[in-house]
């Protein structure tokens, strides 16, 4: 049994309803982002090794803040995942829009020899669902059992706009059965619903399990990623907007039974910035879980 964890934070995303880099954005009077609590919970957890995946433009602001921050705390490493960080042959000159998730992790692949978890940089998850992961990771022997960690829905909805997330079926042992994409998600009063591709509202139960792009895999897990997004290119090169997403990649494994994925739930209270309206919300309660002693005042002293 090695001791070594790695935590991906998926960092390149664009935040195109938010309007800048939210990856960034401070939240916290100490300065601290999203992405740093996470880093600070995942080590708390027993992370170890810490892989930032970045835009180019944002690289040298990232690396020259967390080198400091995380010295003698975690390993480290960066990677930017350049849109031309594909096979030759289906290079596109004219895409600018970044491949998608799955095309993110991807390019991380020499980095990661051991069990890890992928996070997004703009969502808050909470040191619960960190542990969880990692006593997931740790205590698991089935190289084809993957984890991912599952939100009621209610615990995800902003007040400011619309969302979409990953609806998951799991049976009663907590596998999950499928994933299915719900958009145009919403709160009115007590109820919650979703828009389906016709336009129609369906109502959604509060306590529906969603993803949030929180995953526990195996290196074993990137020749399947990599045939996916082989497959995904020989149809989509040409495209300039459509994406290469990590959910869907997970969803089609587990129709052709090729791996299993374990729900994972939690007490921890997630929290993100969809729009910029969401900020004030997730300040005001970070700064009530330091008030509480849940974090320091300063993350990394």
């Amino acid at each position: 049994m090695h001791n070594k964890y790695t935590l991906v934070v998926l960092a390149a995303g664009i935040g195109s309803r938010y309007g800048g880099t939210k990856q960034l954005d401070e939240v916290s009077a100490s300065g601290a982002s999203i992405m740093e609590f996470s880093i600070y919970d995942a080590i708390k957890a027993g992370f170890t090794n810490i892989v930032f995946i970045l835009r180019e433009d944002i690289l040298t602001e990232v690396k020259a803040d967390f080198d400091s921050k995380l010295a003698g705390k975690a390993t480290v490493a960066y990677v930017c995942q350049e849109i031309q960080n594909i096979p030759k042959t289906y290079q596109n000159n004219s895409r600018v829009k970044p491949w998608g998730t799955g095309h993110a992790l991807l390019v991380a692949k020499t980095h990661i020899q051991e069990e890890f978890c992928v996070i997004n940089a703009d969502d808050f998850y909470g040191f619960d669902a960190f542990k969880a992961m990692y006593r997931f990771l740790k205590t698991n022997t089935d190289r084809q059992q993957y984890a991912m960690v599952g939100y009621p829905v209610q615990n995800t909805l902003s007040a400011n706009g619309s969302v979409s997330r990953g609806q998951c079926y799991v049976d009663s042992d907590l596998q999950l059965l499928k994933i299915t994409e719900r958009t145009a998600i919403v709160q009115k009063e007590d109820v919650i619903s979703y828009k389906t591709a016709a336009g129609k509202e369906e109502l959604l139960p509060k306590d529906t399990l969603v993803s949030m792009n929180f995953w526990g895999f195996y290196p074993e897990f990137f020749s399947d990623l990599e045939a996916a997004f082989e497959q995904f290119l020989s149809v989509n090169s040409n495209s300039l907007t459509t994406e290469f997403y990590l959910p869907s990649v997970i969803d089609e494994l587990l129709q052709k039974q090729r791996v299993r994925v374990r729900v994972l739930e939690t007490s921890a209270n997630w929290m993100g910035v969809t729009y910029q309206e969401d900020k004030e919300l997730v300040v005001s309660r970070i700064k009530d879980f330091i008030a509480q002693g849940a974090y320091p005042e300063n993350l990394w002293r």
